[in-house]
């Protein structure tokens, strides 16, 4: 239904064993891993970079926060951000699909069972995920911004439902609404239209 909430959840999933070499240098990784994040979140999220042997940390954190540079084997530009306490859960989602495991009701499934068994940890407290997806070149080193590419801001709030939020569960591109409603992951979805359309970008170059 949503093309890009299914690119949101098929990067922050994706097996980092398929990425290829780099060419573009730390500084600019992180420059562009942190973009989603308010400013006075970037400097202190740990930054991880994707790498032929996986995922790499290639700039520690001080503030709780995760960001994952552009996987180069995905078409497209994409980061995430997300409160460290969600990582369980992220790992979990890359580690099944690089078992094989694709089909996003066996993951959910998965995933279910390992947070009600107590195998992997889930906040039991709202969290946050800031991510921007766009075309390649998306992302302006020079001014540390990527005004042409879309945003998705998500809250999780385990276990919430349209009558315990007031929160639609009907989905939307232009209002806050509510995904995956009663389960562990819940969470509100936020989206954000690029500040700038690649078209008029185009143009005033």
């Amino acid at each position: 239904m949503w093309r890009f909430v299914a690119f949101l959840a098929v990067a922050l999933i994706l097996t980092p064993q398929a990425a290829t070499p780099q060419e573009k240098t730390d500084e600019q990784e992180i420059g562009e891993a942190v973009s989603p994040l308010p400013e006075n979140l970037r400097d202190g999220a740990q930054v991880r970079a994707f790498r032929e042997e996986g995922l790499v940390t290639i700039r520690e954190g001080t503030n709780g926060m995760v960001c994952l540079g552009d996987n180069p084997a995905v078409e497209g530009w994409h980061t995430a951000c997300y409160q460290e306490e969600l990582e369980p859960f992220m790992k979990m989602g890359r580690e099944l699909r690089a078992k094989g495991v694709t089909e996003r009701p066996d993951i959910d499934a998965a995933r279910v069972a390992a947070i009600e068994s107590g195998e992997i940890d889930f906040p039991d407290h709202p969290t946050s995920l800031y991510s921007l997806f766009g075309k390649e070149g998306a992302f302006d080193p020079e001014t540390g911004e990527a005004d042409t590419a879309g945003g998705l801001y998500v809250v999780y709030i385990p276990y919430s439902t349209e009558k315990t939020t007031g929160m639609s569960e009907q989905g939307s591109r232009t209002r806050p609404w509510l995904m995956f409603p009663g389960t562990p992951w819940s969470h509100v979805m936020i989206p954000r239209p690029p500040k700038v359309q690649p078209e008029e970008a185009t143009e005033s170059n």
